[in-house]
């Protein structure tokens, strides 16, 4: 189920000059912030969890999520290469599950990794706080990778699809209206937080067999899905 020469190839294109300084951009703005927020206010546990919770999980995590999702396979489908791929003798799931898992791999690096140095820098991990938002987003990002790799290979507008769930649907319908919440994968995310921290100030709207399920049902039905259109996209060429 994993081919290091699609695994290679995707790396390459998602680390490319310009998607990598797009990844870079984030994860530098969260932590210049929590450095800034130290320097200024001291360690506040409720700080933390604003800046972790609000920025980091709510608006980073998702946003790279994006740009890994989609730029693991929307640009070959776009520019035509995926042909080049698909004539291999390799199995459409195996191609599928091999970009996914690149897609994890940056989102994770680019996300979670950061997240746990902010959480440090802005209270030192008291209450568990950084570690609690670091599951939280190694957990979303297996998810989002999910999705958008899915809209990857069924749209061509994948990234501006992506980009209006980031940022209206997760940042802020997802925030502000309560029946929504159970249908963000920041709050399925945010339950880990709250079971791995749950004397700090972290609080989702789902609980936490509930966001397991979801989570794992997400994942899987976006990686079958996206195989599956993949298939199609294989017919579809050679008609």
């Amino acid at each position: 189920m994993y081919d290091p020469t699609v695994a290679r190839l995707t790396y390459r294109a998602l680390l490319g000059r310009r998607r990598a300084l797009i990844l870079f951009v984030l994860p530098a703005l969260l932590i210049v912030i929590s450095v800034a927020i130290r320097l200024l206010t001291g360690a506040d546990d409720s700080v933390a969890v604003e800046v972790l919770g609000g920025f980091a999980l709510a608006t980073m995590v998702p946003l790279i999520g994006v740009v890994a999702g989609t730029g693991a396979i929307g640009p070959e489908i776009d520019d035509g290469s995926i042909v080049y791929l698909l004539a291999k003798p390799l199995k459409r799931p195996v191609i599928i599950f091999t970009k996914l898992i690149v897609a994890v791999a940056v989102t994770m690096v680019f996300s979670a990794v950061p997240m746990l140095v902010a959480g440090f820098i802005l209270n030192g991990n008291s209450q568990q706080i950084a570690v609690a938002y670091t599951v939280a987003a190694v957990a979303a990002s297996v998810a989002y990778s999910a999705v958008f790799l899915l809209l990857g290979t069924v749209s061509r507008h994948a990234v501006v699809f992506g980009l209006v769930y980031a940022l209206i649907w997760e940042a802020l319908v997802g925030n502000l209206v309560p029946g929504a919440r159970t249908l963000s994968v920041q709050q399925w995310a945010l339950a880990l937080a709250e079971k791995t921290a749950p004397s700090a100030e972290i609080a989702s709207e789902v609980g936490l067999p509930a966001a397991a399920v979801l989570l794992a049902v997400v994942t899987a039905a976006g990686t079958w899905y996206a195989g599956r259109k993949l298939r199609t996209l294989t017919l579809a060429g050679e008609e």
